[in-house]
């Protein structure tokens, strides 16, 4: 299984969506929690280009955010890169 991180803020619905997705795949995960770190929040826009959270990244493929993740294992096709 690829290394998965999530990284999330306080009080996001999206992010517990996302993480609880996750869970029901049965895939570990390492969350990084971006509440209060303006400069990791800044470094990490700068590199995917998006500014909300969720941001998951699975091994180095940056999948975007719930709605993508769930798009994702709505078409099938999230098994296959969480058992990649």
């Amino acid at each position: 299984m690829p290394n998965i991180k999530v990284y999330s803020k306080n009080y996001c619905p999206f992010c517990d969506r996302a993480k609880a997705l996750l869970k029901r795949k049965g895939a570990d995960f390492t969350e990084i929690n971006l509440e209060g770190k303006t400069e990791e929040m800044m470094a990490l826009i700068k590199e995917t280009g998006m500014r909300t959270v969720p941001q998951i990244f699975i091994g180095d493929e940056f999948i975007g955010g719930f709605s993508e993740l769930s798009e994702l294992d709505n078409q099938g096709k999230l098994d296959g890169k969480l058992n990649a």
